[in-house]
């Protein structure tokens, strides 16, 4: 309200009128410049603002009037790849998103509510669940799967026709055609049947790329999966890996699709487009027939097909020449033959020859081919390899041995080798079969041979690698015997008839022991032992008990020397006090007991020779009764067998009995 002309009413006062409290209605700026569009392809959008400050409503001025934002749609031609913008949005959160504390594979999913379009809802391929990512999908996002045209923007759909204008109402007709009438779109449809012959996937038919309005499903209700594949890919669209899931509904290759079970009876549709090819494929289960039904739209230009809507040719593959097969021969005149392949008609492209089972092969063609002369296989052999072993006895190296023939692009080829008329060289042969290296291995000594005076340990002594087989050991050899030394035997004066005596074979006559011939009546009767044949032995013949043992093995040494060689002579001197027999006995005094106890033994650096007892004493012998000391060169060494066994000989029985005899007389004396 104004009082006067320079005076005016402002919050509940009059005040004066000034140039600085004037009303002032604002005005809008410029326009800035369009931002970068929002998809680089596939239509994107791109806005640019404006300010209401030119000027600034002020002093209850009106305020600008229209949008603070215009906006355009940018980048409209196709992607040359074709994938699903709001696919790849849902996809970019696999690698960082965690649901119910695991990852999933993200798949976009197309909300029942259509204000809910514009917002980013992913489905689980895992749980089938499906999450809000509490976010707006992108700008040049399509609004729905069933509108190829229409985009969001800022969350809020926005109506674009197939010409790419904003608002317009202009529609693709069924086969794609933006504002067509139907008038170049064919309809493709029909029937395939199939008997499986095996388990696995069978496949059906193929559809191609661009088809609209799609519908596949069984005659009758069937056992039988449908399953449907990517034929660009390779990937799996339905039932992948065997698994034939319930009805559903989902999205893939931009398109959405129907799968239906109907009490066994089975449908897939789409929409469409299909951005690449498809094949029908179905996973039998049993061997009953399977019938699928067709049915789809695509542009004339797409497929050949006759005026009645239907393909010219039901069969749509041929068997094509492929290759031909190798040459049976690599010269001197050869055959090979045509080798056929699968070969879709539409494109002349070579598919898997399973589509091309139930039309008939060609029969194939047969040509000459390698009519050059051959030239004459040889034997090519190879280096050498390292050898399996550095020592021990099982060590061998090979090479290969080829049989080669040259062809006539100087090219090698391998033949078999009765091709090469020489002889074949050696492959195989022995290396390094030496004693590995080794070293002693020393068992404890055992316990020493008596329980009083002198007598004998033994312990083992082996030659041995780490492997625990037989080698070579540098060292020498570290002793197997030696002597041990006890307390003296207790004498017992009350029992003088326990004693030990020891029999000595005497390799020459001893002047207190008189030799005993042998009968002059024996004859030579073969050798008693195998071991007579072994010339280390021969010079044990001297020895009347040898001889008589290996007569004849010592009858043709004697006569191959010759009589008075001095080698002989030389070997009986070192060889005299190697011979003996131990006997102890352990009968009491006055009493009938066991028989007494003896051991022969025949000795030398290599062999123990044991021979059967006889009751006949037939060389030189020598009785010694034992003490506690044992004389050094009468020791008896221990061999496998234990010290002593009881004899059978009646004859040393009874010249034990006659010694025993003397010594008592002796005492009562």
């Amino acid at each position: 309200m104004q009082w006067t002309k320079s005076k005016h009413c402002f919050k509940g006062h009059c005040i004066w009128l000034t140039p600085d409290i004037l009303k002032q209605d604002g005005n809008w700026g410029a326009w800035s410049k369009f931002g970068s569009c929002s998809r680089t392809c596939g239509t994107g959008v791109k806005f640019r603002t404006r300010q209401c400050d030119n000027p600034h409503p002020a002093n209850g001025g009106r305020t600008c009037f229209g949008p603070t934002y215009e906006f355009q749609l940018c980048n409209v031609e196709d992607c040359p790849e074709d994938e699903d913008f709001r696919e790849q949005q849902c996809r970019q959160w696999d690698p960082v998103f965690e649901y119910q504390n695991m990852k999933h594979h993200w798949l976009p999913y197309e909300h029942i509510d259509a204000k809910e379009r514009c917002h980013l809802y992913c489905e689980s391929k895992e749980t089938n669940d499906v999450v809000y990512m509490k976010r707006l999908v992108h700008d040049g996002t399509r609004c729905s799967y069933k509108d190829l045209h229409s985009i969001c923007m800022r969350g809020e759909c926005l109506k674009v026709g197939c010409d790419k204008v904003i608002g317009s109402s202009k529609q693709e007709d069924k086969c794609g055609v933006c504002g067509g009438d139907n008038t170049h779109c064919k309809v493709v449809k029909g029937t395939f049947s199939r008997v499986p012959k095996k388990q696995g996937y069978l496949k059906m038919f193929e559809i191609p790329a661009g088809a609209r309005h799609l519908l596949v499903q069984e005659s009758d209700a069937t056992v039988h999966n449908l399953a449907i594949k990517n034929r660009e890919t390779g990937k799996f669209i339905l039932n992948e890996d065997n698994y034939v899931p319930d009805s559903k509904t989902f999205i893939y290759m931009g398109a959405e699709w129907e799968y239906r079970n109907d009490e066994d009876r089975e449908v897939v549709q789409t929409m469409g487009p299909l951005r690449h090819g498809i094949t029908i494929l179905v996973i039998p289960h049993g061997n009953g027939k399977i019938s699928l039904t067709y049915k789809f739209m695509i542009h004339e230009d797409s497929l050949n097909v006759d005026d009645n809507n239907v393909l010219k040719d039901s069969i749509p593959y041929e068997w094509a020449l492929k290759k031909w097969s190798q040459c049976s021969k690599p010269c001197g005149g050869g055959h090979q033959f045509t080798k056929y392949g699968c070969r879709r008609k539409n494109d002349l492209k070579m598919i898997h020859r399973s589509y091309c089972e139930s039309i008939s092969k060609p029969k194939p063609i047969r040509r000459v081919c390698n009519v050059q002369e051959c030239s004459q296989p040889i034997w090519v052999t190879g280096d050498w390899e390292p050898c399996s072993k550095s020592c021990g006895k099982t060590g061998y190296q090979v090479r290969s041995v080829r049989c080669i023939q040259t062809l006539h692009d100087n090219t090698n080829r391998s033949v078999h080798t009765k091709y090469c008329s020489s002889d074949r060289p050696e492959g195989k042969r022995v290396c390094n079969r030496e004693l590995c290296p080794a070293q002693w291995w020393i068992g404890p000594w055992s316990q020493c041979s008596v329980t009083c005076g002198n007598g004998t340990q033994e312990r083992p002594v082996l030659c041995k690698t780490r492997e625990n087989v037989t080698g070579f050991c540098k060292e020498d050899r570290p002793e197997t015997t030696r002597i041990c030394r006890l307390s003296s035997c207790p004498k017992n004066s009350s029992d003088t008839s326990k004693k030990t005596y020891m029999i000595q074979w005497l390799s020459r006559p001893d002047t207190d022991y008189p030799i005993q011939k042998i009968s002059s009546t024996e004859h030579c009767q073969g050798d008693r032992s195998m071991f007579c044949r072994m010339e280390v032995l021969h010079r044990y013949c001297t020895i009347p008990g040898y001889n008589k043992l290996c007569c004849k093995s010592c009858g043709m040494y004697t006569n191959e020397i010759g009589h008075g060689n001095s080698t002989v002579n030389d070997i009986e001197e070192d060889i005299t006090p190697t011979l003996a027999t131990s006997v102890e006995d352990h009968t009491p005094h006055r009493t009938t007991g066991p028989p007494v106890v003896a051991k022969v033994n025949i000795s030398s650096s290599n062999v123990t020779i044991e021979q059967p007892e006889g009751n006949t004493l037939d060389v030189p012998y020598k009785i010694h009764e034992l003490e506690n000391e044992v004389p050094q060169h009468n020791i008896i060494w221990r061999r496998r067998r234990p010290p002593y066994e009881r004899t059978r000989n009646q004859r040393i029985q009874e010249l034990i009995a006659e010694k025993r005899k003397k010594g008592m007389l002796r005492e009562l004396r």
